[in-house]
C-alpha cells in the first residue's frame, strides 16, 4: 500500500478542502492500492490558535478589505524577489518547518500533495535543505500563481492552464516536465455538461461561497418585487442570509443552506441557466464544467481579485456593475450570439487541459522511481 498525504490549510470549507476531498475521492475509488489522508497544518500545528486565526481571517477580510489586499499583494502575490523577508522569518520563527517534519514521521507518506501554498512553502524550504525527500505535488486552485508556493523544490506542478506554466517557467525556472495543466480538480460526483431542457423561466445559481460571505443582496432585493427568472441562492454558512431570504417568503427566490452533498450540488447546476458568484476557484471551475455562463456579484480582497483579473482577461466571466440588475444579465441570456461566444471560449479553454489532476498524481505513485524526477 502506498499513502499520500494531503495538506491544505484551515478547518473552515474552503476551495483548498474541495480539490483534496475530489482528488481523494477518485484516487480511491479508483486504486484500492493507494491510502488518502487529509490533513490540515495549522490545526496540526496549533488547534486553538488555528480557530482564532481562521475566525480573525472572515472578520478582516469584511471589515478591513483594502487592508487585506494590500497585505496579501505585499506578502503572497508578489514574486519571492519583491517580498519581504519577514513571512520567511516567521517559518523558522514559529517552528512550522519542524512541526512539519514531525507530521511526515508520524504519517510516512509516500507522496505529499499541497492543496494550499503555506505547507507547500514549507515542504519546500525542507527538500532545499535536504531534510525530507519526499515527492511533492502543488495543486492551484485559483487562477494565478502567488509567490508563496514552493516552487523550484517542487516535484510536480498542477495548473489551470498556459499562462500559469509559463509563470512557472518563466519567472521561476521550474522545468516544462514538472508542469501538467489539468485544471482546477473537481468532485467526479460534479458530471460534466449534458444538454439542458429548454424551459419557460430561465433558472440562476446565486452563491457567496462556502462561507456565505459576498455581496448578494444588492441583486436579490433589485428583484424582489419583480423578476423574469428563477432564483435559487446558496447561503452558505451565512444563517442570517438564509433567514432574511426565507422571511421574503417569494416563490422566484428559493434560500438554500450550506450544501455538503456534491450530488445535490451537481443536480442543482443541472437545473440552471447560469450562476451568480464570487470568483473563487472551485465554483468557476465547476461551473466552467457544466457550461454555465458565469456572472460574478463580487471579490473578495486577495486571491478572488486576481481570480477575477485573470477570468475577465480570458473573457470567461461577466462582472455584474454596480446596479446588478436583472437586466444586465437578460442582455447576455437571451443574445443567442453573445451565449455561443462565450461558450466557445468555455470549449477551448477545457480543451486546452492536458490530463487530469488524479491521473497525473497517480502516474507519480507508479513511477519506478518517484525521485528521479526531483530537480538536481
Amino acid at each position: 500500500m502506498k499513502k499520500i498525504l494531503f495538506l491544505p490549510l484551515f478547518q473552515m470549507p474552503s476551495g483548498h478542502h474541495r480539490a483534496a476531498d475530489a482528488l481523494i475521492d477518485s484516487i480511491q475509488n479508483s486504486d484500492e492500492k493507494i491510502i488518502c489522508k487529509k490533513i490540515d497544518f495549522l490545526s496540526y500545528w496549533n488547534e486553538p490558535l488555528e480557530k482564532t486565526i481562521g475566525n480573525m481571517y472572515l472578520k478582516w477580510i469584511s471589515s478591513l478589505p483594502k487592508t487585506y489586499h494590500w497585505v496579501y499583494k505585499r506578502f503572497m502575490y508578489e514574486p519571492k524577489d519583491q517580498q519581504t523577508s519577514l513571512s520567511i522569518d516567521y517559518v523558522n520563527m514559529l517552528g512550522f518547518e519542524e512541526k512539519m517534519l514531525e507530521l511526515l514521521k508520524e504519517e510516512k507518506p509516500d507522496l505529499i500533495v499541497c492543496t494550499h501554498c503555506f505547507p507547500s512553502a514549507i515542504v519546500s524550504r525542507l527538500k532545499r535543505k535536504h531534510r525530507t525527500s519526499i515527492p511533492t505535488v502543488n495543486v492551484y486552485t485559483d487562477f494565478f500563481v502567488n509567490g508563496i508556493w514552493g516552487k523550484e523544490d517542487i516535484d510536480l506542478h498542477l495548473v489551470n492552464d498556459e499562462s500559469m506554466k509559463r509563470v512557472l517557467m518563466e519567472q521561476y525556472d521550474v522545468r516544462e516536465d514538472q508542469i501538467s495543466i489539468t485544471g482546477i480538480p473537481t468532485s467526479d460526483d460534479i458530471v460534466s455538461y449534458s444538454e439542458r431542457h429548454p424551459s419557460d423561466k430561465k433558472h440562476i445559481l446565486v452563491a457567496g461561497g462556502s462561507s456565505g460571505v459576498g455581496n448578494i443582496l444588492p441583486m436579490l432585493k433589485s428583484v424582489r418585487g419583480n423578476a423574469r427568472y428563477q432564483y435559487t441562492v446558496l447561503c452558505g454558512k451565512n444563517d442570517k442570509l438564509f433567514r432574511e431570504l426565507k422571511s421574503w417568503n417569494l416563490a422566484h427566490i428559493q434560500p438554500v443552506g450550506y450544501i455538503d452533498s456534491r450530488e445535490e450540488m451537481n443536480r442543482l447546476y443541472e437545473r440552471a441557466d447560469a450562476i451568480i458568484t464570487k470568483p473563487g476557484g472551485i465554483t468557476i471551475s465547476e461551473a466552467l464544467k457544466k457550461r454555465l455562463i458565469i456572472f460574478v456579484h463580487s471579490a473578495l480582497p486577495g486571491q478572488e481579485q486576481y481570480n477575477l483579473k485573470g477570468l475577465e482577461e480570458k473573457r470567461l466571466i461577466i462582472p455584474l456593475g454596480d446596479q446588478q440588475s436583472e437586466h444586465e444579465i437578460a442582455l447576455i441570456l437571451e443574445n443567442e450570439w453573445r451565449r455561443k461566444q462565450i461558450f466557445s471560449r468555455m470549449d477551448e479553454y477545457l480543451a486546452s487541459a492536458e490530463s487530469s489532476a488524479k491521473t497525473e498524481i497517480v502516474k507519480l505513485m507508479d513511477e519506478p522511481a518517484m525521485l528521479s524526477i526531483q530537480p538536481g
